[in-house]
């Protein structure tokens, strides 16, 4: 038998494959399919281009174009400007999200003919011989063939935290931790066929979750796409009775539909949104989907992991408890001294010389930690001592606060004696001496109870999911902040929808939750009309992270957690949320208010297309007329208001209720307004149709100006700092009246005495009427208290 075919332990080669072997299979094989890190680019450029919104101007300045004026286009800047920058935030965050899988990309320590090499991913085939240490990642599946005490972390599977010893013969998964030990095995499957690329498979789909805002402006634009309908009919008809030219009828339409659609509020949006990125990145936060802050600032429920967001990975020491006659003082240094000599100290060891730094001694006799045993000694100056679970020793008064500790989801350890160290055996000596108790859990990272207090203050409820015993998972969520309940084992969770549905409505705290399990938690909240988000890292989550309204990835996470989720904490620094939740909610109280402005627009375009049809007037604006007022009077000082500070209350639900109470009454009282000016300018003045179009946009214009005053004029000095830029929106309108350049662009005319009194005669019924409908400074009817 040769060296490469001779068995060990069952078979095995202990030597591993040869490298000619190795490739063979790998050629045979191909190349593994990597899991996707990010959206493609195909992905991100269907989503910003391929909308309602730009097949609305696209056709509209095609035609312009090919028929008209191309100065009655400039509306397909907003079309070219909106797409370009989703495309661009969204690429960056690409190049961002693989620059840091790059960073985490893991390798194994491959046996290839006796001698052991580190190898990618890509480099192994089934059959190789994979070793593992501490720290190191298993990255196929594979069976054990060797294994000297090997503890595995697979929480990023399973969601448990609790480390899970494995022996030979055992089956190890890809995505575990090695905790302690180290061991061999054999991989059985690796890439695409794995546990961890199975349970992740869900990941391969796109994902673009709308935010509350977008789905309002989508509902908002089928409205508006179903009004062109009727609309349009009414249209047509009127121009076809005017038989005109092809380039005037062609015009006319681009005017008076294009006006429906409010292209520059999604513009708008992009650019908020864009800003906001930025801003969110300085703070660790990275953004895969622009409407991410927005998301986050609108989350009504918040689910998470215990692991990695409310606790560290590392444990800590909540309180030694003396045995009787033992002094504080003489447990702290004997406990300190022994966790500072352990060669291989654990987690747990690593935590209790933290907490009592002492010097370390030389071990004259050592027992290391195994499963079986459930505990470690080690001899110093010829004592021994011991360090394991309390129900292997017989702990006498102390059992009852053991039981009491445990629980209450704490880890519990005794701490003993004895004149003789122990073999390895699954017994004690009866002389082993109880010094006293251990009790430790998990760390909460610093930052985890403001956090925790700063969203409950602001209305979003954190619902903790862990594979965690349930009691465990308590006791961590009390610490965090969260109220205590009583915690639900999630390992038998109901099969019928709504009494799924009404548990985790009502229950916060969540045990032994698996992957499908957590997918269950969130899609029920979902579906029950919670606006939800899932906090995650690892594989076990990606399932619910595909199903929350919005999926935020920690940087320290798997690839194919952090390429699902919507929001990625570089970091892990979860104190970052009550930033971006602050600012998130600043935007939508921006955004909603300044919706407003846009959709004013659009009731005034129906209002014009009706009374339009009722006349035998022109129609009073060309498509540059309304793209000069929509610049002074909508879109410029809606960008910078959506950025501004602001405070008070806004709201999800019933937006577009609150959307409509405004906008009808101002769209109508500002399309009254225009026609009269047109209508006095044209019949009462005999002015000419330019002349009469300029006074129609200056009616506009000053209307318009007047809705932001109305809108944003909340308070002394935001109101003084409106009124400056509405004064000076105002000026750049009259500085392009006043040069020749400007009016000969826009097909307007040059200020005349009857030019202002039809203009002054429009403004008045505008603002009249708006005033009469309760449209007054710091008293929009669109809220229930005034400004939001």
């Amino acid at each position: 038998m040769t060296a490469e075919a001779r068995p060990n332990d069952g078979g095995t080669p202990a030597e591993g494959l040869s490298e000619t072997e190795a490739a063979r299979r790998r050629a045979e094989r191909g190349p593994l399919g990597r899991p996707a890190t990010s959206r493609s680019y195909a992905s991100i450029v269907r989503a910003n281009v391929f909308t309602v919104f730009n097949l609305i101007l696209l056709v509209f300045g095609v035609l312009m174009l090919s028929v008209g004026d191309w100065r009655d286009a400039l509306f397909l800047g907003v079309l070219v400007s909106n797409a370009s920058i989703g495309i661009v935030q969204e690429t960056r965050a690409k190049h961002a999200l693989e620059r840091l899988a790059a960073v985490v990309e893991t390798k194994a320590d491959v046996v290839r003919d006796g001698a052991v090499r580190t190898a990618e991913i890509d480099d192994l085939v089934v059959g190789d011989l994979v070793q593992v240490a501490p720290g190191d990642q298993v990255v196929a599946d594979g069976r054990l063939v060797g294994s000297a005490s090997l503890a595995l972390d697979e929480a990023v599977l399973t969601g448990e935290s609790e480390a899970i010893t494995r022996a030979v013969g055992d089956d190890v998964l890809s995505g575990s931790f090695v905790v302690e030990g180290s061991g061999r095995y054999i991989v059985r499957a690796l890439g695409p066929e794995s546990y961890a690329e199975r349970v992740a498979v869900v990941a391969r789909a796109f994902r673009h979750p709308r935010s509350p805002l977008e789905r309002s402006l989508n509902r908002l634009l089928l409205l508006l796409v179903a009004a062109m309908v009727p609309l349009g009919a009414v249209l047509g008809i009127a121009i076809w009775l005017r038989d005109p030219s092809l380039e005037y009828a062609v015009t006319t339409a681009a005017a008076a539909t294009t006006t429906l659609v409010p292209e520059g509020l999604i513009l708008l949006t992009s650019l908020t949104y864009a800003v906001a990125t930025l801003r969110m990145a300085r703070r660790g936060a990275l953004a895969q989907q622009l409407n991410a802050i927005e998301s986050l600032a609108a989350a009504e429920v918040i689910c998470l992991d215990k692991t990695g967001t409310l606790t560290e990975r590392a444990l800590r020491v909540v309180e030694l408890v003396p045995a009787a006659g033992v002094t504080s003082t003489a447990l702290e240094n004997a406990l300190g001294r022994f966790a500072a000599s352990m060669a291989s100290p654990n987690a747990t060891l690593t935590a209790i010389a933290s907490a009592y730094p002492r010097e370390p001694a030389r071990a004259s006799g050592q027992v290391p930690f195994a499963s079986r045993r459930r505990w470690s000694a080690l001899e110093l100056d010829g004592v021994g001592y011991l360090l394991g679970a309390p129900e292997r020793f017989a702990v006498g008064e102390l059992a009852e606060r053991a039981r009491l500790e445990t629980n209450a989801g704490r880890r519990v350890l005794a701490f003993a004696t004895s004149q003789m160290l122990p073999e390895e055996r699954d017994e004690l000596s009866a002389e082993t001496r109880v010094l006293g108790l251990v009790v430790l859990a998990e760390r909460l990272r610093p930052e985890a109870q403001s956090t925790v207090a700063f969203l409950r203050a602001e209305g979003v409820r954190l619902k903790v999911l862990s594979g965690d015993a349930p009691a465990t998972v308590a006791a961590i969520a009390a610490d965090a902040g969260l109220p205590r309940t009583v915690p639900f084992d999630a390992s038998s969770l109901p099969e019928d929808a709504q009494a799924l549905r009404e548990l985790v409505l009502e229950t916060d705290v969540f045990g032994r939750v698996s992957p499908d399990g957590k997918r269950r938690i969130v899609e029920s909240l979902r579906d029950a009309g919670v606006y939800v988000a899932m906090v995650g890292d690892g594989v076990n989550d990606v399932p619910a992270l595909k199903a929350a309204r919005l999926g935020i990835g920690l940087g320290s996470g798997v690839a194919m957690a952090k390429s699902v989720a919507d929001l990625v904490l570089v970091r892990d620094d979860f104190s970052a949320v009550p930033a971006l939740v602050a600012e998130g909610r600043q935007i939508l109280r921006n955004l909603q208010r300044v919706t407003k402005l846009f959709v004013t627009r659009a009731v005034l375009a129906a209002f014009l297309i009706l009374a339009y049809a009722a006349t035998q007037s022109a129609y009073p604006f060309l498509p540059r007329h309304l793209t000069l007022a929509s610049a002074i009077a909508v879109g410029i000082p809606a960008f910078f208001l959506a950025l501004a500070p602001s405070s008070g209350r806004w709201e999800i639900r019933g937006f577009l209720g609150r959307l409509t109470r405004f906008a009808v009454p101002a769209g109508i009282a500002t399309g009254a307004g225009v026609v009269t000016g047109f209508l006095v300018a044209e019949r009462a003045l005999g002015l000419s149709l330019v002349e009469a179009r300029t006074v129609a946009t200056t009616v506009l214009v000053a209307a318009g100006l007047y809705v932001i005053v109305v809108l944003e004029a909340t308070g002394r000095r935001r109101a003084a700092g409106v009124a400056a830029l509405c004064a000076a929106l105002g000026a750049a309108y009259l500085l392009v009246l006043a040069v020749p350049a400007g009016r000969e662009f826009f097909a307007l005319a040059a200020p005349s005495p009857a030019i202002a009194t039809a203009s002054l005669a429009g403004t008045v019924v505008a603002i009249a009427s708006m005033a009469a409908a309760g449209l007054l400074p710091g008293r929009d009817p669109g809220t229930r208290q005034g400004a939001q």
